[in-house]
């Protein structure tokens, strides 16, 4: 099951061999055209509008066309795990709705939602990692997104656009990331795939710490999240240690954040390395990464 809830062709196809990713967030769209010769990454500024608005002023103004993949807020998506429904795969859709209905804010009726396997636990228990959206907040999106040159054709949340990021390796890799504005996620990826998510709140604010902020609180408690993290991929998952803690979180003492965290770990840490041509785009990662979906596309 992919793990992306796509939507194709649903006004128009466009005739743009452009490649659009646009990131929301709370205060910002982040947003990149990949063109045949040259990438375009911007971020637009929304403190004061509702998103709606700031989403057309983008379209209207930076005339954006081709095939656009979108990044849903951490507000706009909710994440639960549960015992893996025993129906066949066909009514899988339908089950999920009703039987996370009470862990999750959004009524039945009104729910957009995709799934992926989960681990197998002690004893067997066969999990299954559900990602819901409102229906009536993702049409206006799509639709306010939507127009005779600009073609939405993936919808996603932010973790995954950030585990694209990630090249395919056999370790396991544990990616503390960040959007600005937003919490930051833990994620442990390995073979191309997403094994855990964490978003962890408390941390929106983390990039305006200075070094003594940081050290005197912030990297004790992102410090002990990370050891829980992993102590529940290696114990609870039974999986292989994870091998190295990558730090994607725009921020000006990133690199210092990156050095006290080592020091916390015997595993190593380093500045996660942005592709090629968009080192300077950090801030920009997520909107990247929605591009970069498609090895996690079903066959």
């Amino acid at each position: 099951m992919s793990i992306i809830t796509r939507i194709k062709n649903v006004f128009s196809q466009t005739k743009s061999a452009n490649i659009v990713g646009v990131a929301l967030r709370q205060q910002s769209i982040s947003y990149l055209i990949k063109k045949s010769t040259e990438n375009h990454c911007e971020v637009i500024e929304n403190k004061a509008h509702p998103l709606k608005n700031a989403l057309k002023h983008l379209v209207a103004t930076k005339s954006l066309t081709g095939q656009c993949h979108l990044v849903l807020p951490n507000a706009h998506s909710q994440f639960v795990q549960v015992d893996k429904p025993n129906v066949p795969i066909a009514e899988i859709h339908g089950a999920l709705k009703w039987q996370i209905k009470d862990l999750v804010s959004i009524a039945p009726e009104n729910m957009v939602l995709d799934y992926f396997d989960g681990p197998i636990l002690a004893g067997g228990h066969e999990k299954i990692n559900v990602v819901c959206v409102a229906k009536n907040d993702l049409i206006e999106l799509v639709t306010t997104l939507t127009t005779d040159n600009l073609n939405v054709v993936s919808i996603t949340t932010e973790e995954f656009a950030f585990a694209s990021l990630l090249p395919v390796q056999e370790d396991a890799v544990l990616l503390v990331c960040q959007q600005p504005g937003e919490e930051v996620n833990l994620l442990i990826i390995k073979n191309g795939q997403l094994f855990f998510s964490r978003r962890l709140r408390g941390f929106a604010q983390i990039a305006t710490k200075s070094e003594d902020e940081l050290s005197m609180s912030v990297v004790d408690s992102l410090s002990l999240e990370i050891q829980r993290s992993t102590d529940y991929f290696d114990r609870q998952l039974k999986q292989a240690p994870i091998k190295a803690i990558e730090v994607l979180i725009p921020m000006q003492n990133e690199a210092f954040l990156a050095r006290k965290l080592a020091e916390n770990t015997n595993v190593e840490v380093k500045l996660f390395t942005m592709p090629e041509s968009l080192g300077n785009y950090r801030n920009s990662a997520v909107a990247i990464g929605s591009t970069q979906l498609n090895f996690m596309e079903p066959n």
